[in-house]
């Protein structure tokens, strides 16, 4: 299990202190503690056997050796690949200490590392509330600098209003004047025609009382045979 957990890669903070816990744990071997001969079968029962079947004790005791050296030998060989309860509850009693502090070292890992993840977002939390105050600031000067452009464009609207207002009132005195003048003109030119008729008028009257008083004269004439001055 240890090798298995010591190949697989960490992802995360956790994975690599427990595989450097694994690494730095220090490596234990299994002792077995070596045991007096003991007997894997009934041996005087078996001599005793042999003997019945026509073998003699040393006979059978030499066949009970035997037999017996080659089942401590197999039961040897079967045992070299295993542990021992005692060693078994040790390295057990081990391994739950060792995980119980790795435990503990990742529930320490952990809990920095949530320490940490807290302080990092109240630092972003900070650095997000300083942004919002300066992005505020940006817009209430933007707000302010777009209404002093728009009050010095109504001023200068209203400059150029009454610019307009006094150059249409100054056409508007001039067109008065203008129409003052042809008035004035009109008027003299009316007094001129009313003057050249009454003297037309009058040259016609006493061209027609001379001419009148000379035809009486052709007539008194012509009627008394000799002209008459008048």
């Amino acid at each position: 299990m240890a090798l298995s957990l010591l190949a697989m890669p960490s992802t995360s903070r956790a994975g690599a202190a427990l595989a450097h816990a694994l690494r730095a744990a220090p490596r234990r071997t299994l002792h077995v503690t070596p045991r007096a001969a003991v007997a894997h079968f009934d041996t005087q029962l078996l001599v005793e056997r042999l003997q019945k079947h026509g073998m003699t004790r040393e006979q059978a005791e030499g066949v009970m050796t035997v037999l017996a050296d080659a089942v401590d030998e197999s039961v040897r060989g079967m045992e070299a690949g295993l542990v021992s309860k005692a060693e078994q509850e040790k390295q057990r009693y081990t391994q739950n200490v060792d995980f119980a502090q790795l435990k503990s070292e990742l529930q320490l890992h952990e809990k920095n590392d949530l320490t940490l993840m807290k302080a990092e977002n109240d630092r972003l939390l900070a650095d997000v509330e300083k942004l919002k105050q300066r992005l505020r600031e940006e817009v209430t000067r933007t707000q302010a600098g777009v209404r002093l452009d728009l009050n010095l464009e109504k001023g200068r609207i209203r400059d150029e209003s009454a610019q307009q207002e006094l150059k249409i009132k100054e056409v508007d005195t001039r067109i008065e004047s203008e129409i003052a003048g042809l008035r004035t003109q009109i008027e003299q030119a009316k007094f001129s025609i009313l003057q050249y008729l009454v003297g037309v008028a009058t040259g016609s009257g006493a061209l027609l009382l001379a001419y009148m008083r000379m035809m009486v004269t052709v007539v008194q004439s012509v009627g008394y045979g000799r002209p008459e001055i008048l």
